[in-house]
């Protein structure tokens, strides 16, 4: 397994073959999750903008699409 050195900035160099089983490209982020002292990283999911309104239409009542769109758009 390939090691890399913290830099005095708190900074790490992902090695290649780390950034390649991760499919991670420059400017991508990285997530670190602790569990019983062991760290695992994996690539982070990007949140979509549309998130917020997962789930939205199933605690209302039934509605035209016009009108949901309507209210969505604060209409």
């Amino acid at each position: 397994m390939p090691i890399t050195k913290l830099t005095s900035k708190g900074q790490l160099t992902v090695p290649r073959e780390i950034r390649d089983k991760l499919g991670v490209q420059p400017g991508e982020y990285l997530d670190f999750e602790e569990k019983n002292g062991i760290f695992y990283v994996r690539k982070a999911l990007k949140k979509s903008p549309f998130d917020k309104w997962v789930g939205t239409l199933k605690t209302r009542k039934p509605q035209k699409t016009d009108a949901i769109i309507k209210n969505l758009r604060g209409m």
